[in-house]
């Protein structure tokens, strides 16, 4: 199977740069996956289109300010802008680093406050930073240091960063909100609140469940009005969710694994849906990816467990869990396209995002949605 074909024609001008202000505004695109069927509605329809006894699940995890800009220590450069350094190019010593992955520090929310942080990280410019470089972020009072102890492909790297007395409030100040490449502005101070779920919990994202922003208040009484049963799992968003296919053959890329926890109530909640037959819809990709991933793992059955999932669907995936998904629109080419197309069929799902461009759907994070079922 051929990663071009999983290629569609978007314009650039349908790619949203900036969220509505009311989450509940956006369009919803439903997609019938046994017949290819397609309707334009709204997202408020959400609750209407759903079964009364469906399961409605979602990720609870919470994005945290994973963006940095600093200088390699030693290097003359000039302070580190709260505006985008990328628009203007790289002065000399500058630095842009993307966490990606906390290496230290993985059970529960216990937070290490001795022990140094190590995280997997993208850098840029990758091709200048070398193991034993040391970089620093933030000033005066504010700042962390960092070391590379290793070096991996695509501008990765690990990073060991100088304890201090409280790493996630350090990075709160002067982190910023990891918005996609392709939101052509500087973060803002609004993106802190709505780059998340309102119902994020969960700390360890570098990217938001974004399925999951469209979800109001004034929703959440709806479902519940209907009497639709809700569960939350975690899975910490990570690189193997937006990291570009460079292979040619799908089959050849592997993805990077991702921290996922379901507690035992709400394995027990979705084992007896599947046992009554009931469809659990999974809010978001990663949702699909945790539950497919466990229920691969234990023979169809949802366990309480704690762990790294790493699981690839593409076309040709059996699914043993989710009957129904609610997902955003994804880039061309891109591991979510793939996983998309296997749930709904690749020619429905390419058939839908046609759709979608002619009648100019807002496309990606901040963008509309699509119900299929």
């Amino acid at each position: 199977m051929l990663v071009r074909d999983f290629h569609f024609h978007l314009p650039a001008g349908l790619i949203a740069q900036q969220p509505l202000a009311d989450r509940a505004a956006s369009r919803l695109l439903h997609l019938d996956r046994a017949s290819g069927r397609i309707a334009d509605r709204a997202f408020r329809d959400l609750p209407g289109l759903l079964r009364p006894d469906d399961l409605l699940v979602f990720n609870d995890t919470r994005v945290f300010p994973a963006r940095l800009y600093g200088r390699r220590s030693g290097a003359r450069s000039q302070p580190v802008s709260p505006n985008n350094p990328a628009a203007k190019g790289f002065l000399q010593g500058r630095v842009e680093v993307l966490l990606t992955k906390r290496l230290t520090g993985l059970s529960g929310n216990r937070e290490p406050e001795t022990e140094n942080e190590l995280w997997s990280a993208l850098v840029r410019p990758g091709r200048k930073i070398g193991v034993g470089e040391r970089l620093t972020f933030g000033e005066g009072n504010d700042e962390l240091h960092a070391e590379v102890t290793a070096r991996g492909e695509f501008g990765e790297r690990t990073l060991r960063f100088e304890s201090v007395a409280d790493f996630f409030a350090a990075l709160d100040r002067i982190g910023h909100v990891p918005l996609p490449p392709y939101i052509a502005r500087a973060d803002s101070a609004a993106d802190r609140g709505r780059y998340q779920t309102i119902y994020a919990r969960a700390r360890g994202s570098v990217a938001a469940p974004t399925a999951g922003l469209h979800f109001t208040p004034g929703i959440f009484d709806q479902l519940r009005a209907r009497g639709i049963e809700m569960a939350n799992i975690t899975l910490h968003v990570g690189l193997g969710t937006f990291q570009p296919v460079h292979a040619e053959r799908v089959e050849d890329h592997k993805l990077h694994t991702e921290s996922y926890s379901i507690a035992l109530e709400t394995a027990a909640q979705i084992n007896a849906a599947l046992a009554a037959k009931r469809r659990i819809v999974a809010v978001g990709t990663t949702t699909v990816r945790t539950l497919e991933f466990v229920a691969s793992q234990n023979d169809g059955r949802i366990v309480s467990s704690t762990g790294e999932a790493d699981i690839f669907i593409f076309p040709g995936f059996r699914f043993r869990a989710v009957g129904a998904l609610l997902t955003n629109f994804h880039l061309p080419e891109s591991t979510l396209l793939m996983l998309v197309s296997a749930f709904a069929g690749r020619d429905h799902t390419l058939a839908a995002y046609q759709h979608a461009v002619r009648e100019k759907y807002r496309f990606y994070s901040y963008g509309d949605c699509m119900f299929i079922g």
